[in-house]
């Protein structure tokens, strides 16, 4: 299972964000989790300064918009 953490502070494109890999994911039949993330404290320690930012394993994979859709499937590859 991929996990993922979508970074921002709630705003459309951080929940747009986090829903658009969530139904590719389905989509694509691979099973994923999404947690969002809305501490300030948190996104500072993964060093995001643009939101909405996505986090795949740990690891800072997007800053700053909303991911394509051709983005995210690589990601679930």
């Amino acid at each position: 299972m991929k996990q993922f953490k979508v970074l921002g502070s709630g705003c459309a494109n951080c929940t747009h964000t986090a829903e658009k890999i969530e139904a590719i994911a389905a989509d694509q039949s691979v099973d994923v989790s999404v947690e969002k993330i809305t501490d300030l404290e948190t996104m500072m320690a993964y060093r995001v300064m643009s939101t909405p930012a996505v986090v795949m394993d740990e690891q800072v994979i997007h800053a700053g918009g909303v991911p394509s859709d051709d983005t995210i499937k690589q990601w679930l590859i």
